[in-house]
């Protein structure tokens, strides 16, 4: 990165051992947060959209851009951590990034139009992008090496449990108020992690005037924006068959060779690639790609299914989804007594659990039960929580202090990268699968068949009239619909499964300081 220097180049922020417990209490408590702030708005315009919808008289496709853009906006901006951290401080870029944060949340609750709602949506990712990576960062140099497993687990239940609290939370103030609210509820608490910000994080000498280097950036923030728009848009304008969709691929492809390319060529360039030839950090973020897919892809997937397909009650779902951050919090405390083992236990036990549950969701029907959906969502949330803490110490253990920013910045982008592609995957597959095997089952209804000849088997399916062949058409598709989530649970599983060999590579080192 244009940003990269040694660690004698620059005034790091002052050793461990140098806080007082009060200090690092205080930092630790400033900091998680602003991350649960920040994590708590990925996912909360999931819940919004039909509000925000019906208040803009926007259409479906026009008020999805108020998630995509914000999507799109943090995975671009997220990489820049490392540079900003060098030109400015770390200090300065947290705090005025948690500051910049809250302001553009309130103003995305006080738009008044789709344009302006988009707008301070696009500003409240990219603002806001510096938050995660550098909290870690910061944390990791703040507390000793012998306490970082309770930080990091402290610390990963605000990143994991922050998307489960916002739509949960955010959808109830919607239904008791309106959409704002989920908005407004965010601010008052972002000031007080600003001006605590402000009291307790230390000092750090920037190191100037750094040039960035911009042909890396803009090549990667524009393949980055391609592969986010194919992957946002490719099922509504039928993938490939849409010139839109062939040339944002191309541009992308284009893009991604050229800042390859260069930041291997480069003498600073945007992203230090080398740090590729460090063995656990490439390892690591194969494994944090793969835990980003898995991570938020139930929550997305579920709802849906239960509202639409199974008949359950948002307040029901929002119990589902709930138990899940419940399973969390279990799963960070359980991996600080883990962290005593090698940490390669802790990761496979929870990609095995990842798998389990996936294969669990195999398993249901929608006849499923209230109880079943809680204890599956309570095994995926005890799963993440166990794998996040060991995960990222290995991660990080043989990166140096001066390229935390970056490492933590890319480690945190693939992250996000591998939610959006899987949930992108996971809902073309539900849409392909449903179409088919609709069509496949409708090929099975005609006068002919047998089954439709018995009324006790038949019911309110009467193919005779034309309510019976709706409510027949509706079971149908349901049905269809139900086999679609199995194929991409299946995804999940599969994915769950291919962690376990990666982690056997993954080495036991020492992060050097």
């Amino acid at each position: 990165m244009a940003s990269s220097a040694t660690a004698d180049d620059a005034l790091p922020i002052p050793a461990a051992d140098t806080y007082s417990v009060g200090r690092r209490v205080l930092i630790l408590v400033m900091v998680v947060l602003g991350s649960t702030l920040y994590a708590t708005t990925l996912l909360i315009a999931s819940t919004l959209l039909p509000q925000m919808q019906g208040t803009m008289s926007a259409t479906q496709d026009e008020i999805a851009w108020a998630m995509t853009f914000n999507i799109l906006a943090t995975a671009v901006m997220t990489p820049m951590t490392g540079w900003l951290a060098a030109r400015f401080g770390r200090r300065e870029t947290m705090i005025w990034s948690v500051f910049c944060f809250t302001a553009t949340t309130l103003m995305c609750g006080l738009a008044d139009s789709l344009e302006a709602l988009v707008t301070w949506r696009i500003l409240q990712g990219a603002l806001g992008a510096p938050v995660i990576p550098l909290s870690q960062t910061i944390l990791l140099d703040t507390f000793p090496k012998r306490q970082q497993g309770l930080v990091t687990s402290i610390f990963g239940m605000a990143v994991v449990i922050g998307p489960v609290i916002g739509p949960t939370v955010g959808g109830m103030l919607s239904e008791l108020y309106n959409w704002r609210w989920a908005f407004y509820m965010i601010v008052p608490v972002g000031f007080l992690s600003f001006i605590g910000l402000r009291l307790t994080l230390p000092a750090d000498k920037p190191l100037g005037r750094i040039s960035l280097d911009w042909t890396g950036f803009l090549s990667l923030s524009i393949a980055i924006s391609g592969v986010q728009l194919v992957l946002s848009r490719g099922q509504r304008l039928d993938w490939f068959e849409s010139p839109e969709i062939l040339i944002e691929t191309f541009v992308a492809a284009i893009a991604f060779w050229v800042f390859v390319s260069h930041s291997l060529t480069a003498e600073k360039p945007f992203l230090n690639l080398r740090l590729l030839l460090n063995r656990n950090y490439a390892l690591g973020l194969v494994l944090v790609l793969i835990y980003g897919m898995l991570n938020f892809t139930p929550m997305v997937l579920l709802p849906p299914l239960l509202q639409q397909h199974a008949g359950f009650p948002d307040a029901l779902i929002g119990e589902i989804i709930a138990a899940r951050g419940v399973g969390a919090t279990l799963g960070f405390f359980s991996a600080i007594f883990l962290g005593r083992l090698d940490p390669r236990v802790g990761m496979i036990v929870g990609f095995l659990l990842q798998a389990l549950s996936g294969a669990w969701l195999m398993s249901i029907d929608l006849n499923v039960d209230t109880s079943t959906l809680m204890l599956n969502s309570l095994c995926q949330g005890i799963a993440i929580g166990v794998i996040w803490v060991p995960l990222t110490l290995v991660t990080f253990s043989t990166i140096s202090s001066a390229d935390l920013a970056e490492g933590t910045a890319v480690y945190h982008l693939l992250r996000n990268i591998g939610s959006s592609f899987f949930i992108a995957i996971c809902v073309a597959e539900i849409v392909r699968a449903t179409g088919a095997n609709y069509a496949y089952m409708t090929e099975w209804i005609t006068d002919y068949s047998r089954p439709l000849a018995l009324p006790w088997v038949t019911g309110g399916w009467d193919a005779g009239s034309v309510g019976g062949l709706a409510r027949l058409s509706k079971e149908i598709n349901r049905q269809a619909a139900m086999l679609g989530y199995i194929n991409a649970f299946g995804f999940y599983t599969l994915c769950s499964a291919l962690a376990i060999p990666l982690i056997l590579l993954v080495g036991r080192s020492r992060r050097a300081r």
